[in-house]
């Protein structure tokens, strides 16, 4: 179920039995040669979708621009500030909390969001509790990197090993390979890239570093077949994840 295509009937249905939500937040960044620039939202809105089937949730609109200033040296790459995005989840969370949800699932695609997701979490409760809601207390807010899951983790390793690198990784690729395979692309790879590791200061120090955006990662090694079983293996972990969640104190 998608909150953009019901109407708000069916959301006050919806509320009566559950008061959960799944929002996607992803980015819209360079992912090197070969990785599509949204490719973190296109992971977050395709298992959030996947999640709220397996769990009659709602799926929220996604948040596809994120917080990626040191990707900005890339044409094509956007960001917003840490204090935007803080704001815009303040922004998403209090009216709906105001008309009864209290559980806000981030389903996420993207780690320079993390940081910055927690913040604003601990914002939001201090922006509820001063509008003295009847639920305030109730609202919880949680985040949920999709590749930290434990299978997704493991399928990575067994089919990427130390090939597998922190960003414009070939486990991403291959979930947006899966989503949109009509947008595969190719592009000759140096064999030799950039391990991770370097301390990143801004966007012209990044891509200094990292010159083709890649962060010891070899896409090439991506398949939409290899993407179909990281989509399932996160969709069962998150599944089961979000439904925890609702029922935490």
């Amino acid at each position: 179920m998608q909150l953009h295509l019901s109407t708000w009937p069916e959301i006050e249905t919806y509320l009566q039995t559950s008061k959960g939500l799944i929002f996607p937040i992803g980015s819209t960044e360079q992912h090197g040669p070969t990785g599509l620039i949204g490719t973190d939202a296109i992971c977050a809105e395709t298992i959030a979708r996947g999640v709220a089937e397996a769990t009659s949730a709602i799926v929220g609109p996604t948040i596809n621009v994120g917080m990626a200033l040191h990707h900005t040296a890339f044409p094509g790459s956007i960001s917003l500030r840490p204090s935007t995005l803080i704001a815009l989840i303040q922004d998403y969370v209090k009216p709906l909390a105001r008309n009864g949800f209290e559980r806000f699932f981030f389903i996420n695609g993207h780690g320079g969001n993390v940081a910055t997701l927690k913040a604003a979490f601990s914002e939001t409760y201090a922006m509820l509790s001063d509008l003295n809601l009847d639920n305030a207390g109730r609202v919880r807010c949680k985040v949920a990197n999709w590749y930290m899951g434990r299978s997704v983790y493991a399928i990575a390793k067994e089919l990427y090993g130390n090939q597998e690198g922190s960003h414009a990784t070939p486990s991403e690729v291959a979930l947006t390979q899966f989503a949109y395979p009509d947008h595969i692309k190719q592009a000759e790879l140096t064999p030799q890239v950039a391990t991770s590791g370097h301390p990143i200061y801004g966007a012209a120090d990044f891509r200094a570093h990292y010159p083709d955006g890649r962060m010891g990662s070899n896409p090439a090694l991506a398949t939409p077949e290899h993407g179909k079983r990281l989509y399932e293996a996160a969709v069962k972990d998150l599944s089961s994840d979000y439904l925890q969640f609702l029922s935490a104190l």
